[in-house]
C-alpha cells in the first residue's frame, strides 16, 4: 500500500464525502475516487459504501482507517527525526480546523524574511487533538484554540474571540439574539471522540456532560459539525468571526468563557526558531488589531 493512498482514504474516511475529502486535498473528485478504488483492488476489499447521503465505513474500511492513522503519524515522526538528525532547518506548524489561514500573508513574508533558509512545514489535526501533535513529537509549533491540558505547554495568545451557538437559519432560537447555556439544554449537541483532551471536551460541549444533556453524533472536523447542525438540528459551539454556509447563523452565547487564539509549543523544546515564530505571529495579530 502507498503512503500516498493511505493518506487520501483517511481524508475521504474522516469527510464522510469524496467532495469535501477532495476539497481538503487540494485535488479534483475524479482521480480520487480512482485512487480510493485503485486501494480498495489492491487490498481486495470493499472500504467504503457510497450513497447519495454520503460515504459509509465497512468493517474492512473501519479497520483500515484504524490502521493507516498509526501509519501515517508513525511515518511523519520519522520523517521529523531524520529531518531533525541531518540538521536541516525545518520547523512543523500544527493547526487545527480553520486556524491555518489565521496565520495570513503577513506572517509568512515576515518569516521568509527573518529566516529564509527555513523550510516550513504544516500538519493539520483534528478535534481530537487540540495540540495538533505537539506532545507526540509531531510539530514544532501549534497555532491552535484553548482551553486545554497545558501541562508542559507554553503560549502566547494572539486574540481573545466570544463564541456562540451554531444553529439552522430557521431555527425558533436564531432570531433570538443573545442566548444563555439554559436557553439550549434540550438540544443534543455534537460530541467528542472518547479520549478527547477532557478540559477541550468540556469547553465544546458546553460544560454540560452527556446525561444532562442530549448527546449528539461524534465528530472530529469542523465540517462533520456544520453538517451536524444543518442536517440534524444539532448544537455546535463556534466563534462569533467564523464564516459559516448558508442555511447556518451563531447566536452569541453570554455565558460561555471567550476561545482564546494562541501559538502554543512544548516548553521543554523551546528554540530560538520556535520563539521567533511566536513572536512574529504576535506581532502580526497586534498589527491586525491596530
Amino acid at each position: 500500500m502507498e503512503f500516498r493512498l493511505l493518506h487520501y482514504f483517511v481524508a475521504v474516511a474522516e469527510e464522510r464525502h469524496y467532495g469535501r475529502a477532495a476539497a481538503r486535498l487540494h485535488m479534483t473528485q475524479p482521480p480520487l475516487s480512482r485512487a480510493i478504488k485503485q486501494l480498495e483492488t489492491d487490498l481486495g476489499v470493499v472500504l467504503l459504501h457510497r450513497s447519495a447521503a454520503g460515504v459509509a465505513l465497512t468493517a474492512a474500511g473501519q479497520t483500515l482507517y484504524a490502521e493507516a492513522t498509526a501509519l501515517l503519524e508513525q511515518a511523519e515522526r520519522a520523517r521529523a527525526r531524520v529531518t531533525a538528525a541531518a540538521g536541516a532547518a525545518t520547523l512543523t506548524v500544527g493547526t487545527l480546523a480553520d486556524t491555518g489561514r489565521e496565520l495570513g500573508t503577513s506572517v509568512a513574508a515576515a518569516f521568509r524574511r527573518r529566516h529564509p533558509e527555513v523550510a516550513i512545514r504544516f500538519r493539520e489535526a483534528d478535534f481530537t487533538d487540540p495540540t495538533t501533535g505537539l506532545r507526540a513529537g509531531l510539530v514544532d509549533v501549534a497555532l491552535t484554540r484553548t482551553p486545554f491540558d497545558d501541562t508542559g505547554i507554553s503560549t502566547r495568545v494572539l486574540r481573545s474571540e466570544r463564541v456562540g451557538a451554531v444553529l439552522r437559519t430557521d431555527d425558533p432560537l436564531a432570531n433570538r439574539g443573545p442566548l444563555r447555556l439554559a436557553d439550549l439544554a434540550d438540544r443534543p449537541w455534537f460530541q467528542l471522540p472518547d479520549g478527547t483532551d477532557p478540559i477541550w471536551r468540556a469547553y465544546w460541549n458546553g460544560a454540560a456532560p452527556v446525561g444532562e444533556r442530549p448527546a449528539g453524533p461524534v465528530v472530529r472536523t469542523v465540517t462533520e459539525c456544520l453538517q451536524a447542525v444543518l442536517w440534524n438540528g444539532m448544537v455546535g459551539i463556534a466563534p462569533l468571526s467564523h464564516a459559516l454556509p448558508d442555511g447556518l447563523t451563531v447566536a452569541p452565547l453570554t455565558d460561555m468563557p471567550p476561545s482564546r487564539l494562541v501559538v502554543a509549543w512544548a516548553s521543554a523544546r523551546e528554540n530560538p526558531l520556535v520563539r521567533s515564530f511566536a513572536q512574529l505571529a504576535g506581532t502580526a495579530h497586534r498589527s491586525a488589531r491596530a
